[in-house]
């Protein structure tokens, strides 16, 4: 068996996330359906993590193994032509044997945005504020204590089966695009389910004078979701990046 590592990126507006399940249509469970069309076998496809309903990738990994050496390009156009309009294929890469999409990678990046003016092409992408901009600098303040932290339990959806709630952040901050538009960036080693969500609801209510910054870092320590803001929506979000050791690509 060889292992294969797919590139991808998908709209994330018509799917119930990326995991597969019984009573939704899931990202993982079209290209699962594409893969196993072409490769005439059922192929089972393990991705970098979980985006919730409603989120984007522009760049998602995921793994499955194949018995054989596959003509990777070909693969790649073949399931492109398979594939719906708002799922696309990148690349199809070899890996070692045992790499894995979710385990094996360093980093992961997330982009949120936001915008105060009423943008019609744009309102499936990004999250709209209504009243007075937020406080970007005192949101920028506060994202800079995330360094100080590495239990994340106030910003993690309840009643998950992960073993441990620390994430090491890497990046986390706020840049201007426009006189109304806005942008989050974070990179963390792994994320939490509604992580980024729930951190961007609370550095909203930090920039609208809600909390202070030292409300910011007992929500935290508290490791208490109840005392975090309420999660944005997940339109806006978008997975943008993920990193991986070059070992499992020396094969």
């Amino acid at each position: 068996m060889r292992r294969y590592f797919i590139y991808m990126a998908y709209d994330g507006t018509n799917y119930h996330g990326w995991q597969i399940q019984p009573n939704g249509v899931s990202v993982q469970g079209i290209l699962m359906k594409a893969l196993s069309t072409y490769l005439r076998r059922e192929v089972e496809v393990v991705g970098a993590g979980r985006t919730d309903a409603g989120v984007h990738a522009l760049l998602m990994v995921a793994h499955f193994d194949y018995e054989g050496e596959l003509q990777t390009e070909i693969l790649t156009d073949k399931l492109n032509r398979l594939l719906p309009p708002d799922i696309s294929i990148y690349k199809v890469v070899p890996v070692v044997a045992g790499a894995h999409a979710r385990f094996d990678a360093l980093s992961r990046t997330y982009k949120y945005y936001i915008t105060t003016a009423k943008k019609p092409f744009r309102r499936q992408y990004t999250c709209r504020l209504f009243g007075q901009a937020p406080q970007i600098e005192k949101m920028n303040e506060a994202a800079r204590l995330l360094f100080n932290y590495t239990d994340f339990t106030s910003f993690s959806k309840l009643h998950t089966d992960v073993k441990t709630n620390n994430c090491r952040i890497m990046y986390a901050g706020w840049t201007q695009l426009s006189e109304d538009e806005w942008v989050f960036t974070i990179q963390a080693d792994r994320f939490l389910r509604n992580m980024v969500r729930a951190i961007v609801g609370t550095l909203l209510d930090v920039g609208r004078g809600k909390l202070s910054l030292d409300d910011f870092c007992r929500v935290i320590e508290l490791k208490d979701r109840c005392k975090a803001g309420s999660s944005v929506p997940g339109n806006a979000l978008f997975l943008v990046d993920i990193a991986y050791p070059e070992a499992i690509f020396s094969i």
